[in-house]
């Protein structure tokens, strides 16, 4: 800002807003640069051939630890803002009826002493 200040010809006691130097000098504000540069690359993303790692990573869908962390705080994951179903919760369920079937069977067996 110190070196806009010194091109408009000003200095800190004439107390002048930054924006008012900016829109003289006719700078771009940063955030605006820094979207227009987010909003390019997303095109390039957007359009670039399946098979692609920048594309793969930005479409893919993480699951299994990531959306164990997410439930276990309430969030939602992308997936199932999608009204996808969850793949982890999936195979855990069915883990845990592979154990209490096997558990059941090794109880069947054993009696209980009173």
């Amino acid at each position: 800002m110190s070196f806009l200040l010194r091109v408009a010809g000003l200095s800190l006691r004439d107390r002048v807003r930054s924006s008012a130097i900016w829109e003289e000098l006719g700078v771009e504000p940063l955030l605006l640069r820094v979207e227009r540069s987010q909003m390019r690359w997303l095109g390039h993303l957007v359009r670039m051939p399946p098979g692609r790692l920048p594309g793969e990573v930005f479409r893919a869908c993480p699951f299994g630890q990531v959306e164990d962390r997410m439930a276990g705080r309430g969030e939602e994951s992308r997936g199932e803002r999608r009204g996808e179903e969850r793949r982890g919760e999936e195979r855990r369920e069915r883990r845990g009826e592979e154990r209490r079937g096997e558990e059941g069977k090794e109880r069947k067996g054993k009696e209980r002493k009173p």
